[in-house]
């Protein structure tokens, strides 16, 4: 039984039981609850959570990715500014990039306008902070994996249904 196979089920699929696991991977059940439970310990599985299409629970929610051009801190480089902007409860993700910016920031809010008062606020005051740019997501079309829109059918490069 090979990690990576555990680890691409649970990721398609983290409500699968431990039993089920096993019974794909032909293997033992105390093998895979074992298996799980080190990962989970090791810090390999850092959570679990369920991805919702909030377009059709009538709440209103609003998404923007927002690029930061940063100023690397002596000694951290950009730990501590990436710490910092982790640590406010609309940001859900933040990653170091190359390219054009530094930092990309997914942040959540009410509306489009509670996060563009989040962004002139709270965010580019940080020191070392230079610039940002906000990208409002209109329609996810997949998110995680998950096709949100049952209209877009996997389709080869022909654009034909792949199941026809």
């Amino acid at each position: 039984m090979e990690m990576k196979q555990i680890l691409e089920l649970l990721q398609e699929d983290c409500t699968l039981s431990p039993a089920q696991i096993a019974v794909m991977l032909g293997t033992e059940e105390e093998t895979v609850k074992n298996a799980i439970a080190g990962y989970e310990k090791e810090g390999v599985i850092k959570g679990y959570h369920a991805l919702i299409n909030w377009e059709q629970t009538g709440v209103n929610r609003a998404t923007a990715l927002i690029e930061l051009r940063v100023t690397p801190q002596k000694d951290t480089g950009f730990d501590e500014i990436a710490g910092r902007v982790m640590n406010f409860p609309e940001v859900e993700s933040v990653y170091l990039m190359s390219g054009g910016y530094d930092l990309a920031v997914t942040v959540t809010g009410a509306t489009m306008s509670d996060i563009a008062k989040f962004v002139s606020k709270r965010l580019a005051p940080i020191g070392g902070v230079l610039s940002t740019a906000t990208h409002f997501v209109l329609t996810k079309y997949k998110d995680g994996g998950v096709v949100y829109n049952s209209d877009y059918e996997e389709r080869d490069e022909r654009g034909s249904n792949l199941c026809d």
